[in-house]
């Protein structure tokens, strides 16, 4: 039980334990009340709501609010798996059970585990730790998907809802220029990364795994001359048959291709998705380090990567979390890839326009080990907020002294940070209005960017740039 109580955090709890998320099912035929059309009517959304088939463009309405507007790019880092938050960002230092390899050292009034993340604490003044955060399920598949989506899997049009960073490629779109041909959205190690949902293929996550030959299939065996006459080719047999009552499938594969061919025999696809193992080694030489290295290059190439989603795995240690440096190995993994990444923004000029963003998908359990010597799942976790205009070198709430509940929020909403608040600083950061609402969805029910963002349920971290 939290031993904090305040009218937010009550509110918040009654509101859910009432009715998660104010939820229909899916297949609900959307209807239009008069208030509600009165009420959309005075967001300046227009009638052709009432006639989706008839509609060119989707219908959309906000509510006005003000951005952070910070950053022009966004590193996402998921590690997945749920590390342990009082082993590393939240340090919990326990007698006998804490290895002294951790050498906790206090910096700026915290606790941090110097001797497993010596290069990540020389950058303790660049990052805030948001340390009141805490998951709504235990589960890693489902909780993994929720921190990219920003809402419940299971509930309503979970299955359809877009990727955070296929969001963010719909908004960027329009800001593109001709001349840029990375895709909007990169995924780095990131197979598992989720898509564009219901929205347009054009905004999927682009999932490479870096490698120093870089890009695979971006020339051909035969030359480019004769791979140019093959493209041509295909588009004289192709294009009379590209006809389809309904258009997109055909519009998605020739957007695809025609994006595919841009990143063929081009220079500058070359020297971004490619990197020497010295250029990799100060990364640490290892599939995280490179990730970290090629999202750095793509960004400084400015040519249209707006979103690069990282995934770092390996963090579920339910045994033997200090056994054989499990932990402190994975965390030297991290230390060394993030803070050249942060070395390497900060040198290009990049770092005060790209936001960072890292947390996993729940913490662990705290006090002692299990009798597997390892920890379980637990609710309680941390976020990580570095560059993009956060001022750095603190933490943005607190949690007791064992590290299982928050026992300071930290921010003005006065209750636990959820994974749809870290969406909404996302989207406030690159200047985005969190409260949009499209009614382009499935049934043209309404898609909420955050979810119940029409009644103030979650909202940015401010803080963070205060």
């Amino acid at each position: 039980m939290k031993n904090f109580t305040t009218n937010e955090q009550a509110r918040f709890e009654r509101q859910f334990s009432r009715n998660p998320h104010a939820v229909r099912i899916f297949s609900e035929k959307p209807h239009l009340s008069r208030r509600n059309f009165l009420n959309m009517a005075a967001a300046g959304v227009t009638a052709s709501w009432l006639a989706p088939g008839l509609r060119s463009a989707p219908v959309i309405k906000s509510t006005p609010v003000t951005t952070q507007n910070k950053a022009k790019n966004v590193i996402f880092i998921l590690l997945t798996g749920a590390p342990s938050h009082i082993d590393t960002f939240d340090l919990k230092v326990l007698n006998g059970i804490t290895p002294t390899t951790f050498n906790p050292t206090t910096i700026n009034g915290l606790d941090f585990p110097a001797g497993i993340m010596p290069k990540l604490a020389t950058h303790a003044a660049d990052f805030t730790l948001v340390r009141s955060m805490r998951s709504w399920a235990l589960v890693h598949s489902l909780s993994q998907t929720w921190t990219q989506i920003g809402r419940n899997p299971a509930g309503v049009l979970g299955n359809v809802s877009p990727n955070i960073g296929s969001v963010v490629a719909l908004e960027m779109a329009a800001q593109r220029t001709p001349s840029q041909m990375f895709p909007t959205f990169l995924a780095l190690n990131a197979n598992g990364a989720s898509g564009p949902g219901y929205m347009s293929a054009a905004f999927s996550p682009f999932k490479v795994t870096p490698s120093t030959a870089g890009l695979r299939n971006t020339t051909n065996s035969d030359g480019q001359t004769r791979f140019e006459q093959r493209w041509d080719f295909l588009h004289h047999l192709d294009d009379p048959l590209r006809t389809d009552p309904k258009g997109q499938s055909i519009a998605d594969f020739d957007q695809f291709y025609t994006e595919a061919k841009g990143l063929t025999y081009n220079p500058i696809v070359t020297k971004a998705f490619t990197f020497t193992t010295a250029a990799a080694a100060l990364y640490g030489g290892t599939g995280f380090g490179n990730a970290c290295l090629m999202a750095k290059q793509a960004l400084t190439a400015n040519q249209g990567t707006r979103y690069v989603e990282i995934m770092l795995g390996g963090w579920d240690m339910h045994q033997n979390i200090y056994a054989n440096n499990q932990l402190p190995t994975l965390a030297g993994t991290l230390d060394k890839g993030l803070s050249q990444l942060i070395t390497d923004l900060k040198a290009n000029g990049l770092f005060d326009e790209t936001l960072i963003v890292m947390c996993g998908e729940f913490g662990r359990t705290i006090g002692k080990l299990t009798g597997a010597n390892g920890r379980d799942h637990h609710p309680q976790q941390f976020a990580f907020f570095a560059g993009g205009g956060v001022k750095g070198g603190r933490a943005i709430g607190a949690t007791d002294p064992s590290g299982s509940f928050t026992a300071d929020p930290g921010w003005s909403r006065n209750r636990d940070i959820k994974p749809e608040d870290i969406e909404a600083t996302i989207y406030s950061a690159l200047g985005i209005n969190w409260t949009t609402v499209r009614y382009d969805d499935p049934l043209g029910r309404g898609f909420y960017y955050v979810p119940s963002s029409d009644t103030d349920v979650y909202g940015p971290i401010n803080e963070l740039w205060a």
